[in-house]
């Protein structure tokens, strides 16, 4: 019997077709594109390639024929001892790593903007975290890069931790200094662990930040899914040439078996196969057309009032007001600093800390949050971003994107600008005639960026994370939460930056924060917003 899809009561599929009517310019992850980035020979034989580990396909958990072949050569492409292929998605390579350098109790320094699946790592590592603050740049708002000294203090103070995590890129394409990180991890005889999950494309492409494996770091987990042709969850977990001695490979890939389906999809292991091959033999190229698109594109946007795009200048500009404020350091911490952020030495190959592939479009100065331009863009341009905050839009490019792409997002911002910026009008009125409608205006941008920082210091802590799971909770009212201990995590989500983690102690700026992104529009993971915002305490 023939059945059509389009007859049968599937509400996800009824909504993903929904979205693809709309034609949409999708600047977001998957790195694919909607398909634009894979073979379309691949493509008409995906539900025929969609199998099971019968003979001759090989058994991910124990390969030894094709699977086996193809990490070989993925661990050549990206400069690897050995690379494992992930089925779960970067997090579960996260969950494997943090699991076979941790034993419970162990703690493990990592940076405050990891991942959420980070601290889900920890928490079955039954490890403590340590966390590192990150710097804040003031023009964007956004968090940059980790100060070196700091985390070199942090290892003086906790010479018992086992590794060192950190996140590069972060969500908006700035890399910490991967190799000064390195040195002092090394010094201190830690693991470095490197959540690269946006940087799986930096191999290909000098004009790119240094790949971490290239760089020092012991375990590098990518997510190809986000900046190569792959599809989502498709992942890759790489040990470096020279990976520290006290890692034990056998209880890695131990870990993995234990953390990884027991029926690894065949799409999504080709999918990651035909990626490596794809940038191994077309990287360079692809890559170089992608940056030609963004110069063009950045070109235009810098003649828009109101509009800029993230440059790397940017970062080092605010880095260097870092260096020039009285810290109280000592000769070699200033020479680390320098050397960070480019004052020492100048620029070499591989020196950049932006991927430039990663476009934060900031538009404070339109005075409207970035989550309104995002909604503006879907619905009257049929624009998906990837994510918004309170300043910018972020958009994922990737070597599938096309110049009609730039094109429509250009004409777009323009015509947003313009609105913004009519004679004959004020500003809201233009934009609410249009329906373009900010529930909060972002006018009073530095008492907002103040906010943000005081948001990421760390909160207090009031019980190791992992003793979370054998506690009772219950939900409260979130404006009655301050003094009690998180259950979950506050994620302002994208970018999936934890506010607060499990077993952290809610205070006055969280509860400030929290009601002041979900005022512009925001959305918070970890609050239920049901009956009024509620939120998961420990009894």
């Amino acid at each position: 019997m023939q059945i059509s899809v389009n007859t049968l009561n599937a509400p996800i599929y009824k909504a993903i077709k929904s979205y693809i009517e709309e034609l949409p310019i999708p600047f977001h992850m998957p790195g694919h594109k909607m398909g634009k980035g894979l073979p379309q020979d691949w493509i008409a034989l995906a539900g025929k390639i969609d199998l099971t580990e019968i003979f001759g396909l090989d058994n991910l958990h124990f390969p030894a024929g094709a699977i086996k072949e193809a990490q070989e050569l993925a661990a050549s492409a990206f400069g690897a001892f050995k690379t494992y292929f992930l089925v779960n998605g970067s997090s579960v390579g996260i969950h494997a790593a943090i699991m076979t350098v941790c034993n419970p109790g162990d703690k493990i320094i990592v940076a405050r903007d990891c991942h959420r699946s980070v601290i889900s790592g920890v928490i079955l590592a039954g490890a403590n975290p340590v966390y590192v603050p990150v710097e804040i740049d003031e023009d964007f708002g956004i968090p940059t890069t980790i100060n070196t000294e700091i985390l070199t203090e942090i290892l003086e103070k906790n010479r018992d931790a086992r590794a060192v995590l950190i996140t590069r890129p972060n969500y908006y394409g700035i890399c910490s200094d991967i190799e000064k990180i390195a040195e002092i991890t090394r010094s201190f005889g830690k693991i470095l662990i490197v959540d690269e999950a946006h940087g799986a494309h930096f191999k290909f492409h000098d004009s790119l930040p240094r790949p971490s494996l290239e760089a020092g770091a012991d375990i590098c987990i990518q997510s190809a899914h986000k900046t190569l042709p792959a599809l989502t969850q498709s992942a890759y977990l790489h040990l470096s040439k020279d990976f520290s001695d006290s890692i034990d490979v056998e209880r890695l890939e131990f870990n993995l078996r234990l953390l990884q389906t027991t029926s690894p999809s065949y799409l999504l292991m080709s999918s990651l196969d035909i990626a490596r091959a794809i940038m191994e033999q077309h990287g360079k190229e692809l890559l170089e057309s992608l940056i030609n698109k963004i110069d063009w594109f950045s070109s235009h946007i810098s003649e828009l009032k109101g509009i800029k795009i993230l440059c790397e200048e940017d970062i080092r500009k605010n880095m260097r007001k870092d260096a020039k404020k009285d810290y109280k350091l000592g000769s070699r911490a200033t020479e680390l600093r320098n050397s960070a952020v480019g004052l020492k030495n100048p620029a070499t190959a591989r020196s950049a800390i932006h991927d430039k592939t990663r476009l934060v479009i900031n538009i404070s100065d339109l005075n409207n949050a970035g989550y309104d331009v995002e909604k503006f863009l879907r619905e009257k341009f049929h624009i998906q971003v990837e994510m918004s905050d309170l300043f910018n839009i972020i958009c994922i490019t990737t070597v599938s994107d096309e110049k009609k792409d730039f094109e429509g997002l250009l004409k777009a911002l323009k015509d947003i600008r313009d609105l913004k910026t009519h004679k004959n009008l004020t500003k809201y009125e233009n934009l609410t005639k249009h329906g373009f409608v900010s529930t909060q205006k972002v006018s009073e941008k530095n008492n907002l960026i103040k906010l943000v920082k005081n948001n990421l210091t760390i909160p207090e802590q009031g019980m190791e994370p992992w003793k979370i799971l054998s506690r009772k909770s219950e939900y409260i009212p979130f404006k009655t939460s301050l003094g009690r201990i998180s259950r979950d995590f506050i994620v302002p989500y994208p970018p999936g930056v934890p506010l607060v983690c499990p077993g952290e102690i809610i205070n006055r700026d969280i509860i400030e924060y929290v009601y002041k992104v979900l005022e512009v529009g925001g959305n918070v993971n970890g609050i239920l917003q049901e009956n009024g915002l509620k939120i998961s305490v420990v009894l």
